[in-house]
């Protein structure tokens, strides 16, 4: 009796002692949020975490599928509530289902509507985000921002015509013409060019980067946005101009990504349009910037370039890809041509801004913005405003002077085409730079 006692107590001795070594079991990773951004370009899906998720990939034809299985993740309510986000309009998702595949792994399965080049990659938490595990949807064939034009081109010569449109037409949209007042006209001006210019315009921020946010919850990628669309549709009621949207909805592209997207539209100038915080909400006025070569012009300016050239930490970019003719596009070759043009530009642009709105600096400035870094197409970066002043934050929300923001930008580019109506050192640097 007393030995059995004794055995059965050392057995629980050693029970405690196993449970007191071993390490516990690990929680199941809960997702905490989840998101969706669909665009023409490409169609992002973001999990978020607490902890770094382990997964796996692979694709299914006939027809053809994404399967991703999580492994060690909680099966919560967050994530069941992902294929509601689907839209119907995805480019590129049709469906999603997501289930318990088999113990420790949930399989999210994603129907496709054509083939794609999907990219599968973690994000370490930044900012507000935690973990993010990052699917960006590719189309296995990349599309032609020239082709967009001409599309663009052919719908706008059937809307004149009185001809029915197609309301998949073309892939760069913009709000009605008729909703925007047409820049004032210049009197003496010559015709700015017998060839169509092409002006690239950029909406900073976007997706997974809202940039700034005013004291009212407004966010910098949705105004500007909205003033990158009033100008891209005043640009296109100009004749021999055309815009080209950079973003034309609520999705991320990388610094480099917008760079490259102008340079295949083969665009004559491209501008950025921004409306930055300061960590002084006082801070008020426009400013137009220029890419350095040697350092920011001013403290504000060093701070806002870092700041804006973080939008690749914060939105997200796979740094496995690399893209070799990205890489070469953005090499500091000699720019100087290109940032002297991209001063005239500059000096012009703020000279209109100067007749609707305050100043925050009488001059252009200077600093190393990624996004302005394209070697051969003169590039500004227009701060429309500081979304963290309460005034200027209901100025931006205002339709009348997004236009009057809008108009004024155009009227710059107009001034400076006038007195530099020869391109040629442009489509000089054009040809060399494609040329292998």
């Amino acid at each position: 009796m007393f030995s059995a006692a004794l055995k059965t107590a050392g057995y629980q001795l050693v029970a405690v002692l196993l449970c007191l070594c071993l390490p516990p079991a690990q929680a199941a990773t809960e997702i905490t949020a989840t998101r969706i951004w669909p665009a023409q370009d490409y169609t992002r899906l973001t999990l978020e975490s607490r902890q770094a998720i382990h997964y796996n990939m692979f694709t299914v034809v006939n027809p053809d599928r994404l399967v991703i299985d999580l492994e060690d993740v909680e099966l919560n309510d967050t994530l069941n509530q992902l294929n509601g986000k689907i839209d119907g309009n995805d480019p590129y998702i049709r469906s999603l289902r997501i289930g318990r595949f088999k113990p420790g792994v949930v399989r999210l399965v994603l129907d496709l509507k054509s083939q794609v080049k999907p990219q599968l990659f973690d994000l370490n938490p930044v900012g507000e985000y935690g973990y993010r595990l990052v699917l960006d949807v590719y189309p296995a064939q990349t599309p032609d921002p020239m082709m967009a034009l001409i599309d663009q081109d052919r719908t706008m010569q059937i809307r004149d015509e009185g001809r029915p449109v197609s309301s998949d037409a073309g892939t760069i949209r913009s709000p009605p013409v008729a909703t925007i007042k047409p820049a004032a006209p210049f009197k003496n001006f010559p015709e700015l060019r017998s060839r169509t210019l092409i002006i690239a315009i950029d909406a900073g921020h976007g997706g997974e980067d809202p940039g700034a946010q005013g004291k009212r919850g407004s966010h910098e990628k949705d105004v500007t946005l909205a003033i990158a669309r009033r100008l891209c549709a005043l640009i296109n009621d100009t004749p021999n101009m055309r815009g080209v949207l950079i973003r034309d909805g609520d999705f991320f592209i990388p610094l480099g990504g917008r760079v490259l997207k102008a340079r295949q539209a083969r665009a004559d100038l491209f501008v950025s349009i921004h409306a930055d915080a300061f960590i002084n909400p006082d801070a008020h006025g426009s400013s137009v910037f220029a890419l350095s070569e040697h350092g920011a012009t001013s403290t504000a300016a060093r701070w806002l370039a870092k700041r804006e050239n973080e939008a690749d930490l914060i939105g997200g970019v796979n740094i496995a890809v690399k893209d070799p003719y990205l890489a070469r596009t953005l090499l500091d070759l000699s720019q100087t041509a290109t940032i002297s043009d991209s001063m005239r530009l500059a000096k012009h642009v703020l000279g209109e801004l100067d007749d609707i709105s305050d100043l925050h600096s009488g001059h252009v400035e200077q600093a190393g913005f990624a996004v302005l870094k394209s070697p051969d197409i003169p590039s500004i970066l227009v701060e429309t405003a500081f979304i963290s002043n309460p005034g200027e934050e209901a100025r931006l929300n205002d339709e009348h002077y997004q236009t009057k923001l809008a108009n004024a930008v155009l009227n710059g580019i107009k001034r400076y085409f006038a007195q530099n109506p020869a391109l040629s050192r442009h489509n000089i640097a054009q040809n060399r730079m494609e040329t292998p």
